[in-house]
């Protein structure tokens, strides 16, 4: 029975011992990371929003079109 709790700990602090070796490791390499700067955030989010209005006009001009064809075809027959 004391054999069981001496490995029943020494698996804990294996455990305990990989966990904090992962943080260590998560730590080092948020060290590595290059942070945008606040100007290139700015930048990049004016750019993606650009587009999504962008897209959104395309799409609505599309859609518009279609219905006008489908008007001229339902009202013609």
């Amino acid at each position: 029975m004391a054999k069981n709790t001496t490995s029943e700990k020494k698996s804990e602090k294996k455990e305990g011992g990989k966990i904090r070796k992962w943080f260590k490791d998560l730590k080092v390499e948020f060290k590595k990371v290059v942070w945008p700067t606040k100007k290139t955030v700015i930048n990049n989010t004016s750019v993606v929003l650009g587009v999504i209005v962008g897209s959104a006009i395309l799409v609505g001009l599309i859609d518009q079109g279609f219905l006008g064809l489908l008007r001229l075809i339902y009202n013609a027959g």
